[in-house]
């Protein structure tokens, strides 16, 4: 059972992890001074990662990577009555702070080994799935989590839009939580007699080391594309992050599962002897098992899925649509064979419905053809516009946005990806915080040089309302970018906004 006892929340960077390729935190520190704060945390001792919730007592780990900044926050947690501090190279304190500081090559790494001492929770019988990838980690994580509750394990699940185990919920505020919070969350999961819990893994978490102290039990590689480039600096460390999932927290290579048709798969695939790679096209050879993929039909209703995988063969009919939701249910199916559930368990995949804001119909008073999904990069729009272009009788209408204060590169290759599949595209804005909504809309207009037609409006309530106007019966509406998300963000300030209930009230309006 996991330890009932106050945690200080952490309000900064956390992490690392104790894997097959990464020395334990308590090598990494000095070790008698990490046994020092392991003990006093397995006591009851709070533990911190933000200076300012330091109580007396309290264990407070420095996670800041700048020396500057973590010796400030030492020096306030020390003021604050904390019994020890772990801090990174560099940091000191004043004499009458030095002996409570425990110096560490990485603080972050000690933090995840504190954190999972703090809980004391038993992670025997549990395992863990982490999903990383630029798209598709929410449909995975989802497919994976119906898949394993088909087959009788009661099973958590963590990411963009929720975070659930059976029997309890918290609000999901990132796509995957800070080290204390991610070690709370699972405590409690383990407490409540959960066997699994599927997660995202994104890769600000991965660089900054938010799953430490945990072990992956299976994870998969869903695909590598441009964003989050305003953070990374460029896609080669990006895909170094992406890999560190892989590399330092997965307790074995052969338990991962790797796209073979994105680009970066063969690479990744070639660091990981006898995991599996999935796809859907020519999957070459190598160090590696294939799970093949072919789309055996398509339309408006869903797809059927031809499946081969180590001399095996089997059928999925499936209510979702694309090309890109294909690889999703391989990328499931991988998971479920690497955890050692039976191609016959696979059936249980035919059941699942879809993921909010995923692609998510509309049901609404004029009975048009709505879709609400989140796909908010180049690579998303294309596939998800690539899947409703196959099923459109009539139109496409698209209504797009970019975000403010994030990849201004990716702006005009969004806008692309929209011309080239719409009929009509339609730029607005999309949670533009602390830019101007026309200043993102100029960035985004050279990408729509190539548009059949092109209308725009910065307010997305009037956006969506215009192409609602022009539609027919025939025609589709792709309204992309939020999905599930409630809010427009502008400056600090969210305002609420939600997709799919703003063209339910528009179509009763028309």
């Amino acid at each position: 059972m996991a330890k009932k006892r106050t945690q200080c929340e952490t309000g900064t960077n956390a992490a690392g992890a104790k894997t097959m390729n990464q020395a334990p935190a308590g090598q990494a520190a000095d070790a008698q001074g990490l046994s020092k704060a392991l003990a006093a945390v397995s006591g009851g001792a709070p533990l911190c990662a933000h200076s300012g919730r330091v109580v007396p007592g309290a264990v407070f780990v420095a996670v800041s990577p700048d020396v500057t900044a973590a010796a400030i926050h030492a020096a306030e947690a020390v003021t604050r009555g904390a019994a020890y501090v772990v801090a990174g190279p560099g940091v000191t304190l004043s004499p009458g702070g030095a002996a409570r500081l425990l110096p560490t090559p990485n603080p972050r790494l000690v933090l995840g080994e504190l954190a999972k001492a703090a809980h004391g929770a038993d992670y025997s019988g549990f395992s863990l799935i982490g999903v990383t990838g630029t798209n598709g980690k929410t449909t995975v994580c989802f497919l994976v989590e119906h898949l394993l509750a088909s087959a009788g394990w009661p099973t958590g699940l963590l990411g963009t839009v929720a975070y659930r185990w059976p029997g309890g919920s918290r609000p999901a505020t990132l796509t995957t939580p800070g080290c204390l919070d991610l070690h709370g969350l699972f405590a409690e999961m383990i407490a409540a007699k959960t066997r699994a819990a599927v997660m995202e893994v994104s890769s600000h978490a991965l660089d900054q080391d938010r799953v430490a102290g945990l072990s992956f039990a299976a994870a998969a590689f869903t695909n590598l594309t441009q964003d989050h480039l305003d953070y990374h600096g460029d896609l080669e460390t990006y895909f170094q992050a992406k890999t560190r999932l892989f590399t330092h927290y997965l307790t074995a290579p052969d338990r991962a599962v790797v796209n073979f048709d994105d680009p970066h798969g063969p690479r990744l695939l070639d660091m990981l002897p006898g995991s599996v790679g999935y796809g859907l096209g020519p999957s070459g050879t190598g160090n590696w098992r294939p799970l093949r993929g072919e789309i055996l039909s398509h339309d408006g209703s869903g797809l059927t899925l031809g499946v081969s995988f180590e001399g095996k063969a089997w059928e999925i009919v499936s209510p979702l649509i694309g090309r890109y939701n294909a690889q999703n249910l391989l990328a499931a199916m991988g998971i479920g064979l690497v955890l050692g559930l039976s191609p016959a368990a696979m059936a249980a995949l035919s059941g699942f419905g879809g993921v909010p804001g995923r692609l998510e119909r509309v049901v609404n008073d004029r009975g048009l053809n709505v879709f609400v999904d989140y796909a908010h990069t180049p690579d998303a729009l294309e596939n998800v516009l690539r899947a409703v272009r196959e099923v459109t009788a009539g139109r496409l209408f698209v209504v797009f946005g970019c975000g403010g204060d994030r990849d201004r590169a990716k702006r005009p290759l969004m806008a692309a990806a929209v011309a080239a599949k719409a009929d009509v595209a339609v730029l607005t804005s999309d949670n533009p915080r602390h830019e101007a909504p026309e200043a993102i809309m100029d960035d985004a207009r050279p990408g729509l040089s190539g548009a059949a037609r092109v209308l725009e409006d910065p307010d997305r309530r009037r956006a969506i309302a215009m192409a609602l106007a022009e539609m027919t019966s025939d025609d589709v509406l792709v309204v992309a970018g939020k999905g599930h998300e409630a809010y427009q963000q502008i400056g600090d300030e969210k305002f609420p906004f939600h997709d799919a209930t703003v063209v339910r009230e528009l179509a009763r309006c028309a």
